[in-house]
């Protein structure tokens, strides 16, 4: 029997409300207050990735705004000190039930990538840790502001990456898991 296979389903369900949830929590508690107060989107948000420059005129936002400043650390002391942990779970979880394995292109996966596959929702989650951190000291005002805010478009960039390339890996096994069901029922 498969570890997978052992997963329930209401288990899965669970961990993406609370995920929404929580997600809601950030963008409706934090997210929209802070572009309300600034006009401007909090850098967590930038799917596309940012520059040194962004990171800088943030930095000075948030020294002359001191509301958006505690929204900012409110939300890395509240939502964000879970969310990525939950995702990382819940990205874990719907990769083990959908079994990852099988073919590609009519050869076997190789075990070696199966394992890659498995690790990429702890490379997601511990990206986000990162950038929440980098964050954290960017904005802080200490003395690693500089090598942090340096630091910090990287690990958005390898936290959205890694959350897109789990999330294409999922769609992917889905369907081949759904054409095999279809091939069966035949």
């Amino acid at each position: 029997m498969n570890a997978g296979s052992r997963i329930p389903l209401w288990i899965i369900a669970l961990l993406a409300a609370i995920c929404l949830g929580v997600l809601a929590w950030t963008t409706f508690g934090f997210v929209v207050p802070f572009k309300h107060e600034t006009g401007q989107a909090v850098l967590d948000v930038y799917f596309a990735g940012y520059d040194g420059l962004t990171v800088g005129r943030m930095q000075r936002l948030l020294g002359e705004n001191e509301i958006a400043n505690s929204l900012l650390q409110a939300m890395y002391a509240g939502p964000e000190l879970i969310f990525p942990a939950l995702l990382t779970a819940l990205l874990l979880l719907v990769l083990m039930k959908l079994r990852a394995g099988g073919s590609y292109f009519a050869r076997p996966i190789s075990p070696a990538l199966i394992k890659l596959i498995y690790v990429l929702p702890f490379v997601y989650g511990l990206a986000d840790y990162g950038e929440n951190i980098a964050s954290l000291i960017a904005f802080g005002g200490s003395a690693w502001a500089d090598p942090a805010a340096e630091l910090l478009p990287w690990m958005t960039r390898l936290k959205f990456a890694s959350l897109a390339i789990c999330l294409i890996i999922i769609a992917r096994f889905a369907i081949v898991q759904a054409m095999h069901r279809g091939d069966g029922e035949r």
